[in-house]
């Protein structure tokens, strides 16, 4: 038996913290009041790629050292949709993100983890596809963009739309077979 208390249920949790503390900074910025708020945009960047990090290691960690864990199978992707959903609604308060798109992909998102429960009550297993796999690369870099407030974020948001969308379809598509 695997135990919980691994490096990457470690970093799974260490994103489900860095989540609402970014989103803070995004989104309650009367709490800074001496601080100019391109740097509170810098802090919630510089979190954001840290748990992104920790997303990437958490599984290279698990599969390169047979730490795979039921916790952490509940866990990681808990976690990213926790960090996915403080950058998202955190910019859409900004204005920095489209709501229809935050909308389609939130939706997606719930909708897709239903599935996915759904499936497992049933004795399946839905693993993430290289698709979804891509999918939340381009979602990454697409909030961090918009954090930033740099040229192109609305163009990635929008492209990161699309992938979800398909992605979610294929997932679907996959269940239904």
């Amino acid at each position: 038996m695997q135990s919980n208390l691994n490096i990457p249920n470690i970093l799974a949790f260490l994103r489900l913290l860095i989540a609402p503390l970014m989103f803070m900074l995004l989104v309650n910025r009367d709490l800074f009041p001496n601080i100019h708020p391109s740097w509170l945009d810098y802090f919630a960047a510089f979190l954001f790629v840290l748990a992104s990090i920790t997303d990437f290691f958490d599984g290279y960690i698990a599969r390169k050292f047979n730490q795979i864990t039921q916790l952490g199978k509940i866990l990681d992707p808990l976690a990213d949709k926790m960090l996915t959903l403080a950058g998202f609604l955190g910019l859409m308060m900004l204005e920095r993100a489209n709501p229809w798109a935050v909308y389609l992909i939130l939706t997606r998102e719930f909708f897709i983890t239903g599935l996915r429960v759904s499936a497992v009550s049933s004795g399946k297993e839905i693993a993430a596809s290289l698709l979804g796999k891509i999918k939340t690369i381009v979602q990454m870099i697409a909030i961090g963009f918009l954090i930033m407030d740099w040229p192109f974020g609305e163009t990635l948001l929008w492209l990161a739309v699309a992938i979800t969308l398909y992605s979610g379809y294929e997932y679907i598509k996959d269940y239904l077979r």
